[in-house]
């Protein structure tokens, strides 16, 4: 069986490093949760949209290695291919950020999954089983083309994709259970990355 996996807010947890920045840079309180959607929202009611987006470019760029993975992701992936499976990671990202100091931010994700996604001194991914595409057209592409069986994101627009292959069983991942009651047709809702574990492998 072969596993796809997005990136982004689904294999890493950017909250306590974008509240984390964000006190650094003196935009907001210690009265924020520690949770990037609490960050955006703040800076957005505040009329600091510019700051959003550049401090985006600059947690997925300079400061990528601070991130961590969301608890259970990692030893999932260990134990899917204890089991024999094959995974791979297909990412929509854009290479450079929009506002700020342009960072390579492919470089940057391809640094922590060497770094971090690691099991008993070994990488649990190769250059070959990872892909960063463009756009969210692209990466639905991607999904088809590797032939995922299963595939798990945290946003409801790439599973919903009229591109998305038929055949792949759409998993979103939603540890905050923002979308659970909005879902529609043959998708399953997890919260966790134990969940994923129970219910897949």
């Amino acid at each position: 069986m072969l596993i796809g996996l997005d990136f982004d807010n689904t294999i890493v947890s950017y909250d306590s490093l974008f509240h984390k920045v964000a006190l650094e840079q003196d935009v907001i309180s210690h009265t924020i949760p520690v949770n990037k959607i609490a960050v955006r929202n703040h800076l957005r009611s505040i009329n600091k949209e510019d700051k959003w987006t550049e401090m985006q470019g600059h947690v997925y760029g300079k400061r990528m290695n601070e991130a961590q993975a969301y608890a259970g992701a990692i030893e999932f992936i260990d134990r899917a291919k204890q089991l024999g499976h094959s995974l791979c990671i297909i990412s929509h990202k854009t290479q450079y950020p929009f506002l700020g100091p342009q960072y390579d931010l492919h470089k940057a994700a391809i640094g922590w999954i060497d770094q971090h996604l690691v099991m008993n001194d070994k990488a649990l991914f190769s250059k070959v089983d990872y892909f960063f595409e463009l756009t969210k057209d692209d990466k639905v592409n991607r999904i088809a083309s590797m032939g995922c069986d299963i595939y798990i994101d945290d946003l409801p627009e790439i599973l919903l994709n009229p591109l998305f292959p038929a055949d792949c069983t759409r998993v979103l991942f939603d540890p905050e259970r923002h979308h659970a009651t909005s879902i529609e047709g043959e998708i399953r809702v997890v919260n966790s990355w134990k969940q994923i574990e129970k219910e897949l492998l």
